[in-house]
Formats: structure tokens, sequence, C-alpha cells
């Protein structure tokens, strides 16, 4: 089903291998800004960044743990290169409007992930424990990308008011887009 997205007309994907880190954004164009803030986090930090951007009126949803790096050379690569992974997706809910979600296996680093996002958008309610995430939310299933490292990685679902940036901008949010690309970078520097 992944590779089908890819050979869409329109479909794009990039990939940059820098640091041992990386930055992951599957959904690119499907949940808006995150292709960015994955571009924009790996500029500042010199880390990796695989991304697929979807033209606009696509809207083609390939759960992550059925996204098979076999069928993606690219992503394949990226996945061998980088030890650790943030997998950046974006999410609305009623329930939770305004709260980053830190799910992943790789839970020291979620944990780690979540208090440097508490200190830096205190406007969020950041939820790094599991069993308060969603379960579809949560980015733990086995064949998800965000757990094929070496070491595992961290998904982070966040709500669309700190998504803004490119073409998605709301002015009253891109202080918090700014704070959350600050914090990506320095995250990734420091586990680099």
């Amino acid at each position: 089903m992944f590779a089908e997205l890819l050979a869409y007309p329109g479909v794009e994907q990039h990939v940059t291998l820098g640091s041992g880190v990386g930055f992951l954004a599957l959904h690119g164009g499907l949940e808006p800004g995150t292709a960015e803030l994955a571009r924009s986090a790996a500029d500042r930090s010199g880390a990796s960044v695989y991304t697929v951007v979807q033209p606009g009126d696509l809207g083609w949803h390939v759960p992550a743990h059925r996204v098979e790096p076999g069928q993606c050379p690219s992503l394949a690569e990226f996945l061998s290169h980088v030890a650790v992974v943030v997998s950046l997706h974006g999410y609305r809910r009623t329930d939770l409007p305004m709260a980053l979600l830190v799910g992943g296996s790789n839970r020291p680093l979620a944990v780690r992930l979540g208090a440097q996002l508490r200190a830096g958008l205190p406007d969020y309610d950041v939820i790094d424990d599991l069993a308060r995430i969603p379960p579809d939310l949560r980015g733990v299933h086995p064949h998800n990308p965000v757990n094929l490292t070496r070491f595992g990685g961290i998904q982070l679902e966040l709500p669309h008011p700190v998504r803004s940036i490119g073409p998605y901008r709301d002015v009253s949010y891109q202080a918090h887009t700014a704070a959350l690309v600050d914090i990506l970078a320095a995250f990734a520097r420091s586990v680099a």
C-alpha cells in the first residue's frame, strides 16, 4: 500500500542523511506541517530526515504500522543509517485539543523529550505516559518505522496549533511552532 502511495503522481519523498538521529514524517501534506517541522528540526541540528509529502487533494492515509521499508529503498536506507528516530504526526481530536503525545518504543528518550517539551511549551498538555495516550496514537506497534531503528524511537503526535509552519501558518501559534523546532533540534543534538 505504501509503495502504491509513493508511485502516485505528485507524491514526493525527501531524504537527507546527516547524524545518527533522524526525523521522520510519513504523512506530509495529509497531516499539515509535519514534513516542514521534520525538515526544519533536521536542518537546525544536522540530523537525518525522511519525509513523504502528498498533494493537498489526495488525502491517502497509510497507517505507519503498514509502511513497509522493504518496498521503499530510500526509507530503508534512512532507517539503517539512523540509530534513533523522532516520527512526527498530526492529529485532531476534540478530547485532546492541546496535547502533545509522546509515544514510541524508546521510553527513556520519550520521557526525556517530554520533559523538554513541558518546559518549552507550557500552553500544551504533554503526555508521555503511554497509559494516558489513546492506543491508536501510541506508536508502539513493532512494524511502525519509528521502532525499526537500532534504538527505536519516539512518535510525537502533534495537535494542529503547534504545526503552524509552511503553508499552514496561523500567526497566533507561530511562536509555539518556533519553540517546538528549537526543542526538537536541541534534543537531536543532545542525543547524537
